[in-house]
């Protein structure tokens, strides 16, 4: 592409709001089954009106000389406000400046809709405190932000074990107005020894290596998940009916996150999930398909060929053919990657492995206006520059804002 191309095209769009009617040609374009040699992509009033293999005549045309063109990208769970919010211990950044720096990075990764993990518990994953009103400033937050490259939205990470969590979570929903997608919860317990750290001694490691404790202060911190989680048998029970109930009416859109047994899937369908997130093994993830749950991935577990808690890897998943949606969960610049990985060593073909990141995760949030290059969807796209090295690299995102 001439640098010409490139400063129209950032000029139209990556630095102001996509107009409403224009044509994209000479884009090789990633359908459901197919990759377009040359195509030309008619957007009306914000939408695909047409996309066809012989020209348009349009004063509005710009030239997408050879790139490849691909839903914009649809991450339904991603952790890094929480870092852009607080990027150092003790060293807070306002939070509007925050969500527009991380914003950058997302438009940089060619993602349009994004999923803001916020974590509805009163202490982290790994044991430490954690402040419950901080979940419902990150929501106010998200909620306010207004942008014309990307589609901001909440991803209610709800700790099963804990009330406090509960009681902002149920705080949360009644404040939220009707609209067409329920807000989308996934329900997590993460006391070691099942689920996503079946193997307490990752736990422990991650507490050592992470958080800068001492091997036998790592040690008692797990003992004590390991209590508590067998204390509050009686909570988690009460609070995964609660979330059940909600799902059955259609009050919130639900997610089970690493389900390790096809046991726990048994529940996950009970409850009305419509998604295994990151499942810890093949039992429970080929239960997931049988169930006809959706099965979302880690992007950087595909991206690096493992689990960074030694879990089961995304790629036996895509190779099984268990594999719907990813999700960033700590690294958004992944998904592209890894996407662009499984292509390049044969895992599976382009539309599949792009469809992992749009069509897949867009039916899992119930999204039916997005994900596909088809016609009558938002016109968010992602240009990709495939010609350069082993890696993609997202060049500009067209985001049908309003």
């Amino acid at each position: 592409m001439t640098s010409i191309e490139l400063d129209q095209l950032a000029g139209t769009w990556q630095f102001g709001p996509a107009p409403r009617d224009y044509v994209l040609s000479h884009v090789r374009a990633v359908t459901a089954d197919r990759v377009s040699d040359d195509s030309w992509v008619v957007v009306r009033e914000g939408r695909i009106a047409d996309i066809r293999d012989t020209p348009v005549g349009d004063p509005r045309t710009v030239d997408g000389n050879g790139l490849l063109l691909i839903p914009g990208i649809v991450d339904i769970h991603c952790d890094s406000l929480e870092n852009e919010l607080m990027p150092r211990p003790n060293a807070p950044v306002p939070g509007e400046f925050a969500l527009t720096s991380l914003e950058g990075r997302l438009v940089g990764a060619g993602i349009t809709t994004i999923y803001h993990g916020v974590r509805f518990g009163h202490q982290g994953f790994r044991g430490g405190p954690r402040d419950i009103d901080t979940a419902q400033q990150m929501c106010d937050l998200i909620d306010a932000t207004v942008s014309y490259r990307v589609d901001h939205r909440v991803l209610h990470r709800m700790d099963v074990l804990s009330a406090p969590g509960a009681e902002a979570l149920t705080q949360r929903l009644a404040t939220l107005p009707a609209g067409e997608v329920p807000p989308l919860v996934s329900h997590e317990d993460h006391t070691p020894g099942q689920g996503q750290y079946a193997d307490p001694q990752h736990m422990i490691n991650y507490n050592i290596h992470k958080d800068g404790m001492t091997p036998e202060a790592a040690r008692e911190n797990v003992a004590r998940l390991i209590r508590e989680g067998a204390e509050k048998d009686e909570l988690k029970q009460a609070n995964l009916d609660w979330l059940g109930r909600l799902a059955g009416t259609g009050e919130i859109r639900l997610a089970g996150h690493d389900p390790d047994t096809p046991e726990v899937v048994d529940g996950l369908v009970a409850r009305h999930c419509v998604a295994a997130e990151f499942p810890t093994t093949l039992e429970a993830a080929r239960a997931a398909r049988r169930n006809g749950l959706q099965i979302v991935a880690g992007a950087p577990n595909l991206l690096r060929g493992h689990s960074h808690a030694g879990n089961l890897s995304a790629r036996e998943l895509a190779a099984e053919g268990l594999l719907d949606a990813l999700a960033s969960d700590y690294l958004p610049t992944a998904l592209l990657g890894s996407a662009g990985l499984a292509a390049r060593t044969g895992l599976v073909d382009l539309p599949t492995a792009v469809g992992w990141l749009t069509r897949g995760p867009a039916e899992a949030a119930g999204l039916t206006d997005r994900g596909d290059l088809r016609e009558g969807l938002r016109a968010d796209f992602a240009l990709v520059d495939d010609s350069v090295g082993s890696w993609p690299r997202p060049v500009t995102t067209l985001f049908a804002a309003g």
